[in-house]
């Protein structure tokens, strides 16, 4: 009886720690990609045609899945505002989490993801973690749901104390809303409607 509840238990482990894996290379693929908001700017003036793109990086790492993450206006191509790299990895039974990690020399890797081998002379070391601004995710009827929390995500773009993010990802569609806040919780910059949809493109 002892060694059939064993095996239980062992196969339950396993069938769990599957579904886990499965979640997060889910996850890993929706995220990689290219994406545009073009479509959402043509019907709504507020928001910019923004082009994102995703792309992984170190695949032989097994610390987690590494995502460099490129965005740039669709005039600016060649000038991105904003480079990041994410970790992503298992924080819990239910929950994902994206690390966010800035760049110390940013220009360099510019373009990095349609030629990853601009990243064969950097190393995880010799990013800056962005504590406080990670993501929680979870998985929720096939596409993955997520945030910051409270006010731990520090900024000082446009005279802002903090900054939230939230995420809706899809497999053909991101859903971003980045959002600064004053110490007194006035918005400072972001989008004012809601987040910035992205649809994958070829």
């Amino acid at each position: 009886m002892r060694t059939i509840l064993l095996t239980l238990l062992f196969v339950s482990a396993t069938s769990a720690f599957a579904q886990q894996d499965k979640d997060l290379d889910t996850l890993a693929s929706y995220m990689s990609g290219s994406f545009s908001s073009e479509k959402q700017s043509a019907r709504d003036s507020s928001y910019f045609d923004v082009r994102l793109h995703m792309r992984r990086v170190w695949p032989a790492r097994t610390d987690g899945i590494w995502i460099y993450v490129e965005q740039a206006m669709s005039t600016s191509l060649q000038a991105p505002y904003r480079q990041r790299i994410y970790r992503l990895h298992r924080n819990d039974d239910r929950t994902l989490e994206s690390a966010i990690y800035a760049l110390t020399n940013s220009t360099v890797v510019i373009g990095a993801w349609s030629d990853t081998t601009k990243f064969d002379s950097l190393m995880p070391e010799q990013l800056k973690l962005r504590d406080g601004c990670q993501v929680f995710l979870r998985e929720s009827n096939g596409h993955f749901e997520g945030a910051t929390e409270g006010m731990a995500c520090s900024s000082e773009l446009k005279g802002a104390a903090f900054a939230t993010s939230e995420v809706k990802i899809y497999a053909n569609a991101i859903i971003s809303w980045d959002r600064g806040f004053s110490s007194s919780g006035e918005q400072v910059w972001g989008a004012t409607k809601g987040g910035y949809i992205f649809l994958r493109t070829p």
